[in-house]
């Protein structure tokens, strides 16, 4: 799969930092105030160049990214060593009932507004991305992860895992029935949430070409505030983060659609980690 890439228009990804999980470490809270990050936020904006690289790995106001972004070279590897402990994927190892994260082992239904989420994933010309393994994970309507980590004061629903998988068909499509996540506190600083999102995981051919990015919901009012989406500087690869309403996906009395591309290659690319750096 190599780099990432970015289509024309909106509803695209860009490669994104994910340490928004329950297991990543916590600033203290009131270490900073939400006025204070926006103030930041602001001023990283105004400092940004054609050359700065989406998103920014030593973003200030996203705080945990100043202790984890890279600062070594990487370590030189044997590609053909790596591969034979990475998994290997094809349309055996899935069932599709795997894309649909509303199929409860239960039996319940969960709680939420119920949606399909749908793309193609292709390269920079446009060509679909055939039998491209696909995985999602995300809160659920309370904004709380399935993760014995995440202890926030939201209600856990027993009929949601929040987890699912699906590989592209021949014309690079993928498709998720799931319902849309809340927003929920990350302790990047005082009162700090994350827009409401959908984790995004692509594998190449082996564990070594994995992309994992976010989608975003339009309309949410958490955008400004949010170190991690605001890390990336360029507005309008932050704008192909989020997708789009489409009311052809949406099913009457069932759910509402969107709709979200993701493009691999060309000559928009998404900047991914420099592996010189």
């Amino acid at each position: 799969m190599g780099t990432t890439g970015t289509p024309p228009g909106v509803g695209s990804s860009v490669v994104t930092p994910t340490t928004d999980s329950p297991s990543a470490p916590a600033a203290p809270v009131g270490l900073s105030s939400q006025a204070e990050v926006s103030a930041e936020i602001a001023a990283q904006a105004r400092a940004r160049t054609a050359a700065t690289p989406q998103p920014r790995l030593d973003y200030p106001a996203y705080r945990s990214s100043l202790l984890r972004h890279p600062t070594k070279a990487p370590v030189p590897v044997d590609p053909e060593g790596v591969e034979l402990w990475a998994p290997a994927f094809g349309e055996r190892d899935l069932d599709p009932a795997e894309a649909d994260l509303t199929a409860s082992a239960t039996g319940g239904e969960p709680i939420g507004e119920r949606m399909v989420v749908t793309g193609r994933v292709t390269d920079g010309e446009g060509r679909p991305v055939r039998r491209q393994l696909v995985e999602v994970w995300q809160a659920n309507a309370a904004g709380r992860y399935a993760h014995g980590r995440d202890q926030h004061p939201a209600p856990l629903d027993p009929h949601f895992t929040g987890s699912g998988r699906a590989l592209t068909d021949d014309d690079g499509r993928y498709a998720f029935t799931t319902i849309k996540p809340g927003p929920y506190p990350w302790r990047n600083h005082d009162n700090a949430w994350r827009p409401a999102h959908i984790h995004f995981s692509l594998f190449g051919h082996d564990f070594t070409q994995r992309l994992i990015t976010q989608m975003y919901f339009p309309g949410d009012p958490l955008f400004d505030l949010d170190p991690i989406l605001q890390s990336v500087t360029d507005p309008a690869a932050r704008a192909r983060l989020v997708a789009t309403y489409d009311h052809d996906v949406t099913s009457p009395e069932w759910s509402t659609g969107y709709r979200w591309d993701i493009v691999l290659t060309g000559p928009r690319r998404t900047v991914t980690e420099d592996p010189d750096a």
